[in-house]
């Protein structure tokens, strides 16, 4: 069955470092386009970063220039390097398709990124 499991969370100083994985099964990975959400508290659920399978990036402008989005369709991986963080980056991180397309609005548990100012 399709199964997402995130993970590399946790508590970091406004200016720190996280690597977030996530990996996937159940899914035919290296056919879809993947992507990291967030959902602060409050706040609708959004995309941050996307991979095609071709390895076209795309992010939102807040994280430009401090997120680095990377998969490995060999281990049905996919990655993202958080630098530089921010206070409003405090959020639930999950994986996903880009655009949503796994069965039954199927989602992960997410790994909570908190930082600190």
């Amino acid at each position: 069955q399709v199964q997402l499991v995130e993970s590399g969370g946790g508590l970091v100083q406004a200016g720190g470092s996280l690597r977030l994985s996530c990996a996937a099964s159940g899914i035919i990975f290296r056919l879809n386009t993947m992507g990291w959400y967030r959902q602060a508290p409050g706040k609708q659920r959004e995309l941050v970063a996307s991979i095609t399978r071709g390895g076209t990036r795309n992010y939102v402008d807040s994280v430009k220039g401090r997120f680095t989005i990377s998969r490995d369709d060999a281990k049905r991986t996919v990655s993202l390097q958080m630098d530089s963080l921010k206070p409003e980056d405090t959020a639930v991180y999950y994986c996903n398709t880009d655009p949503l397309v796994l069965p039954y609005n199927y989602w992960g548990q997410g790994t909570q990124v908190t930082v600190s100012s």
